[in-house]
């Protein structure tokens, strides 16, 4: 059975619609996935780029899109009351947990279905109450994990959410679920060599 390592940052919208929609994109097929939370804001950091959220139209953009591809798909989206947010208390949630489907699923509706605030107290209380972790989510050793989590997949050349992993590559975006199924289902095209041949270019010009 083929694994597909899904990193996501619950921040991130595509994430959200990329989780609702694998099942769907990869109906028929055979995999396992294993959740990676990582912080998108310290892949931000790290490659200097920011998110989509601080360059205002940009973050109109991007809201805009993802409520049509919410509705093209039939997913719930609202967007939260304040975005961008820390999310880091809700990572450390998910790792405190264990990163399964059933926990995934919980912390990316509790964000993005009602358009609440995501890190409103009493709604992160009622979440940690419902996930019931087996480990403290403020302990060392879960904030440890999921630094080492993020510094991980930025050492694999990760630089954004949801990117997904299968035999040695990386896909990254929701608009990427597609070709992900292709790779799975043994498409002909990855046995090539288009696969690195598509990378070989290199930049004319260089910003200084």
């Amino acid at each position: 059975m083929k694994r597909i390592d899904f990193w996501f940052d619950p921040i991130s919208p595509f994430a959200y619609l990329a989780f609702e929609r694998l099942p769907q994109a990869l109906e028929g097929c055979t995999y396992a996935v294993e959740y990676r939370p990582v912080l998108f804001a310290a892949m931000l950091q790290h490659w200097g780029h920011k998110g989509p959220a601080e360059i205002e139209p940009k973050r109109a953009w991007t809201f805009r899109h993802v409520a049509w591809l919410a509705h093209t798909h039939g997913i719930a989206l609202q967007a939260p009351a304040e975005h961008p947010f820390n999310p880091l208390a809700l990572l450390r949630l998910v790792v405190a947990a264990g990163a399964n489907r059933r926990t995934v699923e919980a912390v990316m509706r509790h964000v993005w279905i009602g358009g609440a605030s995501a890190t409103d107290a009493t709604r992160m209380a009622a979440l940690a109450h419902t996930l019931a972790p087996a480990r403290n989510p403020s302990s060392d050793a879960v904030k440890a994990e999921l630094r080492a989590s993020t510094d991980q997949a930025i050492a694999r050349g990760i630089f954004g959410v949801p990117t997904f992993g299968l035999d040695g590559r990386l896909f990254w975006g929701v608009d990427a679920l597609p070709m992900l199924r292709a790779a799975l289902a043994g498409d002909a095209w990855f046995d090539g060599p288009a696969w690195d041949e598509a990378a070989s270019s290199r930049p004319g010009v260089r910003r200084v």
